[in-house]
């Protein structure tokens, strides 16, 4: 129906919240507790005119809400508030500014950078607390109402892997796909693209079972850096928590539906990167596109006796207020919209910390994660939680409750030092190959709390941790200091890229290490899409601006030589994880437990075959070291392996633990090998490398 022919709108009802068809109209409902009045305006399809505007009429218990008649799915809108505008006492209400429904399920138009998208004017001497009476609305996108249905599972088997059985792939939407040339250009770029089918065959082969997908919410490209000629390539910065971002859609929110759908098909999890502890609006400088001008108190945590400014534990400009109720409500429901309209499996929270934020800091019983965890839909998620932020105590991995996992940076650091050949690291890496128990051990938690990474999309890539020694971030425009600046990789003789023979051994080898490790490691592995292959940044550790070839996947590389063995290694050490449970430990349990004779669930052994004792571990010198895990079968036989860990540049010779077992050799990363038995008490390390041996144990025999 035109929307220049509706004429009334009635009351409705306060729930459900946002824009909803009904078949004969549509209810809206808004929360705002301290505006005076809301107007619901109606525009043109393409959102460039405005047609009507309605007062909603009622307001109960702070949810002001109207029903519209015959308005039907496609309608597009957005909202005024009027309330007072006294941004000392946080109040930043203007109706000369068009708002985004914070529950709004599709946008029609971008951002056009506007001076009149802030509520207050610009190079004004009294800043934020002047007032800007221009209107925003053709700058601003708009909300489509649509038919939001539950997910159809009909058809299809959704996956469900156990935790202790997973293996993450973080990966960009658009990245993945651009420069894929054997994909038509339209897809590239698109939810059309993830679901391609040569590429879910990719991540079969490689043995990965979810998918981790950078934000897909729609989000702001910023000014200051389409300003410098850059874009937001990460997605960071939400600007609705209920839409997918437009780039990414070719038809609509139907685009992603479907690539969720048939990732599921070919057995692969979704996961999203979600980003709750903040919104673009940033500080009080920022623009006003939503919640900070329907209810600015309430959204946003606010510095007391000045609240003027804000609380700023994100890095970001703002913290969005989850101690308020209607504001964690805002929350969870996305969390359902997503999981019930989408089919999504699992979110990770971008800087878990600030959501589990109250007023005296940091609580792991706080209400976000106590709503989360009782909800019977999003309690049986897969949850995970970035376990810092840059509030006061923001560092607090190991400290959330149980039901969740953590992004563990020390598992991260750990590895690359050790592989660096970094004095004094042995005793540490003991601890994160067997799921960082002295981090994660308590309350009844799991080892697959601990979600494992040597790299993720904030940093260098693996082949950058090989090849070079310091960060590259010119491109960014920000002086090359931005980024992280101690990265804990070496360039192995060069900086970059190089024609030496000698340092692409050891780079190769060192990059086999880094990832064969997170595959044998106890936890929950995160693989960062590209590693597979060696794909570089050409040393950029923050190409969170670059959307281009520098962020892109060079999916030449994974047809080289060097790519392809790269591959094979990481997906031959998946196979052999899937194969052996030793290899993920589903519980800590007793270290000393004998599964099998003589045989402990968990042993560390030197180069000489002798148990390391505590002096040895002491010894900062000492690098070289054998990793023995034993787990029982289905069928009651014990499951040996013996990890030899070699980070030196010269060959070790590791004599085998006693009692003597029926060794074989599975996997070398010095070269290909075939399983094949080990024929003597002893095996061979190269430099820079690791090797697996297996051995099956019966019970009633004899070792």
């Amino acid at each position: 129906m035109d929307p220049s022919l509706l004429t009334r709108m009635t009351a409705g009802q306060p729930y459900p919240l946002g824009a909803v068809s009904d078949g004969l109209g549509v209810n809206f409902a808004v929360f705002s507790a301290h505006a005076t009045r809301i107007e619901v305006c109606l525009f043109d399809a393409r959102g460039r005119k405005e047609l009507r505007r309605f007062d909603l009429p009622e307001c109960t218990d702070e949810i002001w809400h109207g029903y519209l008649p015959d308005a039907q799915p496609g309608l597009v809108y957005g909202l005024r508030a009027h309330g007072p505008y006294d941004p000392r006492n946080g109040h930043r209400f203007n109706p000369h500014k068009l708002l985004l429904d914070p529950y709004a399920r599709q946008l029609t138009g971008p951002v056009n950078w506007s001076d009149a998208l802030f509520g207050y004017r610009l190079n004004h001497a009294r800043a934020d607390l002047s007032m800007d009476r221009r209107d925003s609305a053709p700058a601003m996108p708009k909300a489509v109402v649509v038919d939001d249905l539950p997910f159809d599972r009909s058809g299809s088997k959704r996956p469900a892997t156990d935790w202790c059985d997973s293996v993450i792939y973080e990966v960009h939407l658009r990245g993945v796909s651009m420069q894929r040339e054997d994909l038509r250009q339209p897809l590239r770029g698109t939810s059309a693209a993830l679901a391609d089918p040569r590429f879910i065959e990719h991540l079969q082969r490689l043995g990965v079972t979810a998918v981790e997908l950078l934000p897909v919410h729609a989000f702001l490209q910023d000014r200051f850096l389409l300003e410098r000629g850059l874009r937001n390539y990460w997605g960071y910065n939400t600007l609705a928590f209920f839409a997918p971002e437009p780039s990414y859609l070719q038809h609509g929110p139907n685009d992603l539906r479907q690539a969720i759908r048939r990732l599921h098909a070919g057995g692969l999890e979704v996961i999203l990167d979600v980003v709750y502890n903040h919104t673009c609006e940033g500080n009080e400088l920022g623009p006003t596109l939503s919640w900070r001008g329907l209810d600015n108190a309430s959204y946003y945590r606010l510095v007391p006796g000045e609240e003027r400014h804000y609380i700023n534990d994100t890095g970001c400009g703002n913290t969005v207020n989850l101690s308020h109720p209607r504001v964690l409500q805002m929350v969870t429901d996305s969390l359902r919209h997503w999981t019930r309209s989408y089919g999504v499996d699992g979110f990770r929270f971008d800087l878990g910390v600030t959501l589990g934020r109250e007023g005296t800091g940091f609580d792991p019983g706080s209400g976000f994660f106590d709503a989360l965890l009782q909800d019977p839909e999003l309690a049986h998620a897969k949850l995970i939680s970035e376990p810092w932020d840059i509030g006061p105590d923001g560092y607090q991995l190991g400290n959330h409750p149980p039901g969740l996992a953590e992004w563990n940076d020390r598992y991260r650091d750990t590895v690359r030092r050790y592989w660096r050949g970094d004095e004094g690291q042995r005793g540490d890496m003991a601890a994160r190959l067997t799921g960082s128990r002295d981090v994660f051990d308590r309350r009844h938690r799991r080892p697959w709390a601990s979600v494992n990474f040597v790299t993720s999309h904030d940093g260098f890539t693996a082949r950058d941790v090989v090849s070079y020694d310091g960060r590259h971030n010119e491109a960014n425009g920000e002086n090359g200091d931005d980024g992280h600046s101690e990265n804990y990789s070496s360039n192995w003789g060069a900086e970059g890229p190089t024609e030496d023979d000698a340092i692409l051994q050891r780079r190769a080898r060192v990059q086999q290490a880094l990832l064969v490790t997170l595959c044998l490691s106890d936890g929950t592995p995160m693989l960062l899409a590209g590693d597979e292959f060696g794909n570089s940044q050409d040393g950029n550790n923050n190409a969170y601006c670059q959307d281009n070839p520098l962020s892109w996947l060079d999916w030449t590389q994974a047809q080289s030589d060097d790519g392809r063995a790269l591959s094979q290694g990481v997906a031959r050490a998946l196979a052999l994880r899937r194969g052996h449970p030793a290899l993920r430990a589903a519980r800590y349990g007793d270290a000393a437990r004998e599964i099998c004779p003589g045989v402990a669930a968990i042993g560390w052994f030197n180069p000489d075959g002798l148990p390391i004792e505590a002096a040895s571990w002491e010894d900062g010198a000492q690098k070289a070291m054998a990793l023995r895990r034993a787990a029982l079968r289905d069928d009651g036989s014990a499951d040996v392996t013996l990890l030899l860990l070699n980070p030196g540049a010269e060959a070790v010779t590791f004599i085998l633990p006693q009692p003597a077992l029926a060794w074989i050799r599975e996997l070398d990363t010095s070269a290909p090998v075939a399983a094949a038995p080990v024929g003597a008490n002893e095996a061979a390390v190269q430099g820079h490398s690791l090797v697996l041996l297996s051995a099956t144990h019966i019970a009633g025999q004899t070792p």
